[in-house]
């Protein structure tokens, strides 16, 4: 049985049905990539990826390959992205390659997993750093965090525009803050040990697990790519730049940290942003990272809650038991149900980790495995896809193809080995949430069935 597109919930002035329109420039693309992408990583993992490491020039090569290997993953999403632009990002790609119950799975994990789960961890970054500038009280680091969500998500319900402008905003505050603390520790703070004191013989294979967490996030490019104009051009482009000035920043904060720190130092650092600056500026240096990192988290905050909800606003087009969320408002371009069901997810989260006491880690736990399984099966989508509709246009294709797509799906399922190795019993939570999918599921083809 057909199913009805349940987005006919408005009318435009032209008998249209309301729906997604293009109404992102290629700069608004690259802000919201590199918004995403540049969060808590880069001020969390580089103390992680020295103490791995072993020496400065291994530092920087691990970022440089980080870079790469993040480069390949959107070389291969251009590609399902310029052939396949909807609003569903993933989800469309994975009902095209595998069916409806797969993609009915993806749309479940993003939704109560995945993107809520990054929404929270991203937010309790936010208010752990702006809790070091005004604390209020025990719970402080929650409050900011609920505090958060809720502001942006209203921000993004009024539309479109006030959505991508805050993000603009942010992408920018962040980029030159961290250009800033670049020059301040290439030109001011010296190390107390030697830059090029070895810490051990490292751990590779674990240091690029840290690396990839700091540089994920490009994907959600794929959510909108029906938003974009020119799209055909300006979705590759976006891609390739975002990765291309992230890669840049990375190196040149590492570079910093190396420069003004050393690695000794950087390896012991529990906050190695902070040390930097507090070393180069006294406590006005720490005033001002923790300043700097709210404001990098608020901007992946914004970026997340933008692109998340419009997975849900696609599950709704096939899903009747998710029909409320297929609103999508003409005028202000936005699936309003979808961002208000997003954000209570996202606040109850922000109550699990709340309650743990210890919200930033049991969100990684929470949502890194069932993150890698879905990117392993996209990647493994674009094979699929490339045997079953040979016909299609693809305006824009993989070099080197297998070659390339295959090297990434490698390291998608490395990193899912990873991340279920060295997670806690956080990850279990993920995955049974995910796996709470399936009666659902199998609900509403009985529904649909008895309709």
């Amino acid at each position: 049985m057909k199913r009805e597109n349940y987005a006919l919930s408005k009318q435009t002035g032209t008998n249209e049905v309301a729906a997604p329109k293009p109404s992102l420039a290629f700069g608004d693309a690259v802000a919201l990539i590199v918004g995403i992408v540049i969060g808590a990583g880069i001020f969390e993992s580089p103390a992680l990826v020295a103490a791995n490491a072993g020496s400065n020039v291994a530092v920087l090569l691990l970022w440089l390959t980080g870079g790469a290997v993040s480069f390949i993953g959107a070389l291969c999403y251009a590609e399902l992205a310029t052939t396949y632009p909807h609003v569903g990002g993933n989800y469309h790609y994975l009902k095209r390659a595998f069916g409806q119950k797969v993609a009915f799975l993806f749309a479940w994990a993003r939704m109560i997993v995945i993107q809520t789960g990054s929404i929270a961890l991203l937010a309790f970054v936010f208010g752990d750093y702006i809790s070091q500038i005004l604390p209020l009280g025990a719970f402080s680091s929650a409050l900011y965090a609920a505090i958060a969500i809720a502001v942006l998500t209203a921000l993004n319900i009024f539309g479109l525009q006030q959505g991508k402008w805050t993000q603009n905003l942010l992408t920018i505050a962040k980029v030159l803050g961290l250009l800033l603390v670049v020059i301040i520790g290439l030109s001011f703070a010296t190390p107390s040990t030697p830059p090029t004191t070895p810490t051990s013989e490292g751990t590779w294979g674990l240091a690029m697990v840290f690396v990839l967490l700091s540089y994920g996030g490009w994907n959600e490019a794929a959510y909108i790519s029906a938003e974009i104009k020119n799209r055909q051009q300006n979705i590759a482009r976006s891609l390739l730049w975002s990765i291309g000035i992230i890669t840049g920043i990375y190196l040149l904060i590492n570079l910093a940290y190396l420069r003004g720190l050393g690695l000794v130092e950087m390896a012991q650092s529990q906050a190695v942003a902070a040390a930097l600056m507090r070393q180069a500026l006294g406590e006005v240096g720490a005033f001002f990272i923790s300043l700097l990192v709210a404001v990098s988290a608020l901007g992946a905050i914004n970026a997340t809650i933008l692109t998340g909800a419009r997975t849900n606003y696609a599950l709704a087009q096939d899903f009747s038991l998710f029909r409320f969320m297929g609103n999508w408002q003409y005028q202000k371009s936005t699936p309003s149900m979808a961002f208000l069901l997003q954000g209570a997810i996202s606040l109850a989260l922000v109550g699990l980790g709340s309650i743990t006491r210890n919200g930033f880690e049991t969100m990684v736990d929470y949502t890194a495995p069932v993150f890698w399984f879905f990117f392993l099966l996209s990647g493994i989508s674009l094979f699929i896809l490339r045997m079953q509709e040979p016909h299609i246009s693809r305006p824009f294709q993989v070099p080197l193809y297998p070659w390339l797509p295959l090297l990434f799906c490698l390291v998608c399922g490395y990193l899912l080995y990873s991340s279920l190795a060295y997670t806690g019993v956080g990850a279990i939570v993920g995955v049974v949430a995910v796996i709470c999918a399936i009666p659902l599921l199998y609900l509403d083809r009985y529904l649909l069935r008895n309709k």
